[in-house]
């Protein structure tokens, strides 16, 4: 067998890779230095003959990891892979990739070590976790269900918690979970568990709960010492407002995981949902003895017992962080809205006011201004937020935003109208504000001032991917007389700028398609609706799929959204042009 390290200088790599010969490199080959110090000393052999041209390709990426060259040393091993059928070089390039820290050429590299290997987990794994980066969810699960079904553990239930708790696709998502549990022997795979927990969850967000019931029953059956499947019990009972069941399944829970503190703040939810607080109270009261000092687990616990309607223990939660030298941000947000509570609306302001730059800044002006509001008090809510875009420059921008949406919200949408022009006046080139107003001129049917703001910030940004997408795809959509082929570069060059990003994708479909180019829009809006399944897509996809004679296909897609959501405006507005498509 030929094994070779990146540490090889190029001589002894030829003669390796020429004799067939092994050899073990000394500790002072290389500029990298000695074992230790390689990063690719673990990576697998390279077990094939060579040519010419694929000795020169290898000794390249050898060389290239010599000196660092992560980038070029994946080059070069994915070239080799491409050229023999191997899954070693394959795995090679995607270990030089990700020390490389190459999101794309990983993926390359993965998928084709996943072509060379199709039963090899870890590629699988790699594309999982880049789909779900990239909001791919079915691709993501896709590649977990192909880990289960070789065997291995695909983290389904993980993959769960992130889709609820992000808002995932969960009907495509079930639909995907159960064509899976429906195959052959799914139930005999060694880790059947997990998918039936990960699909529990998410039936269990879609409120199909007496469903998802049945799966953690066959869990227990199957695995019933799963810490998991207490979790989801318990967080399940809750859904269903089964308090009792949700304390039995906490505790249980605890009993086999004791320092898992997520059973110890269920347990507690639950006791406050039974109105024990003082229950509640030992609970989380332990729980803080057992974690000195985490000002988090306070904070959070703070925030679990206001949720719930309790704002005293709360309030002697947060006490403790009241005089230290730095207060926690969200522990003077929490004692605002306590306070707020209350109906102590001049303290709360002060509370809301102390909270600094960071991720509670604007919650805690939007609580105030707001709070404000419901006090019949809008000229001190908007001399407030004048007064605050004052003391913090670095939110000029959002707390005018901030402003507008609060003046949408009671109704009087020519202030907020005023107040945005007259500050685009003080700031015109706040590319924010001007997209803002652009849409707000679109929405009231004002074209021309809409493409007016969108241009003032392309003047400015000429790359700016969410202004020329916009203007490319009204200009699309409108189907504008003579101004497609506008449309088309415009979208381009969003493409160009955020190529990853699907509302451009569906824009390039979209404007193919109105060039009468239904085929090369097919694959455009295919991969925008992979990554956002949303109705304004789905409808474009229909459409196309309906210019291509493919009903079939494109009545499913409508019930699919039809399924997901009862208002859908943009497919009925479809299903009144094509009837026919009505599923």
């Amino acid at each position: 067998m030929l094994r070779h390290s990146i540490l090889l200088p190029v001589a002894a790599s030829a003669a390796l890779l020429l004799s067939g010969c092994q050899s073990t490199p000394s500790p002072q080959d290389g500029p990298l230095g000695t074992w230790a110090d390689d990063p690719m000393r673990n990576a697998p052999p390279i077990t094939r003959g060579l040519d010419a041209a694929g000795l020169s390709t290898l000794l390249g990426a050898e060389l290239a990891g010599q000196r660092g060259d992560y980038r070029y040393a994946s080059q070069g091993y994915l070239e080799a892979a491409k050229r023999y059928r191997e899954p070693a070089l394959a795995e090679r390039a995607t270990f030089a990739a990700r020390f490389g820290n190459e999101a794309s050429l990983i993926e390359a590299s993965a998928l084709r070590w996943r072509e060379l290997a199709p039963q090899a987990e870890a590629p699988n794994r790699l594309l999982a976790a880049f789909s779900l980066q990239r909001g791919d969810w079915l691709d993501s699960l896709e590649q977990r269900i192909a880990i289960v079904e070789a065997g291995g553990h695909g983290d389904v239930t993980a993959f769960a918690e992130i889709a609820v708790a992000e808002e995932a696709p969960l009907t495509l998502i079930a639909q995907q979970l159960r064509a899976h549990l429906a195959r052959p022997n799914a139930d005999q795979l060694p880790h059947h568990s997990d998918v039936l927990l990960g699909t529990a969850l998410i039936e269990a967000a879609l409120g199909d709960t007496a469903l998802a019931q049945q799966r953690l029953d066959q869990v227990e059956l199957l695995d019933p010492e799963s810490a998991a499947l207490w979790l989801v019990k318990a967080r399940l009972a809750l859904e269903v407002e089964d308090y009792p069941a949700a304390q039995r399944a906490a505790q249980q829970g605890l009993e086999l995981a004791p320092d898992d503190v997520r059973f110890i703040l269920l347990l507690a939810q639950a006791e406050i949902r039974l109105n024990n607080i003082s229950a509640a109270e030992v609970q989380t009261n332990a729980l803080l003895e057992s974690h000195a000092g985490n000002e988090d687990l306070r904070l959070s616990l703070a925030q679990l017992y206001l949720e719930e309607g309790h704002p005293e223990p709360a309030q002697r939660l947060l006490q403790p962080l009241i005089g230290q030298p730095e207060v926690p941000d969200l522990a003077y947000y929490l004692l605002g809205a306590i306070t707020q509570e209350q109906g102590d609306t001049d303290n709360a302001l002060l509370y809301y006011r102390q909270v600094s730059e960071g991720s509670e800044f604007l919650p805690a002006r939007a609580a105030a201004a707001q709070m404000l509001i419901e006090e019949d008090r809008l000229l001190d809510a908007r001399a407030f937020l004048r007064i605050e875009r004052m003391r913090f420059d670095n939110y000029f921008t959002e707390l005018v935003m901030l402003e507008v949406q609060l003046l949408d919200e009671i109704n009087q949408p020519a202030d907020a109208d005023a107040l945005l022009d007259r500050e685009i006046s003080r700031t015109p080139d706040d590319a924010s504000l001007l997209y803002m107003r652009a849409m707000r001129r679109w929405e009231a049917g004002n074209i021309a001032g809409m493409e007016q703001d969108l241009r003032q910030i392309l003047r400015t940004d000429p790359d700016n991917a969410e202004a020329l997408n916009a203007l490319g795809y009204t200009l699309a959509d409108l189907n504008l007389p003579g101004r497609l082929q506008e449309a088309f570069e415009l979208i381009e060059r969003a493409y160009e700028a955020d190529p990853d990003n699907p509302a451009v994708l569906d824009s390039m479909g979209w404007v193919y398609f109105r060039l009468g180019k239904p085929e090369e829009a097919l694959p455009w809006l295919e991969s925008a609706y992979a990554q956002l399944p949303d109705q304004e897509v789905a409808a474009h996809l229909a459409e196309v799929l309906k210019a291509l004679g493919r009903d079939e296909e494109a009545r499913q897609l409508i019930q699919q959204i039809m399924q997901r959501t009862n208002q859908h405006p943009l497919i009925d507005g479809l299903l009144e042009r094509y009837p026919e498509l009505s599923p």
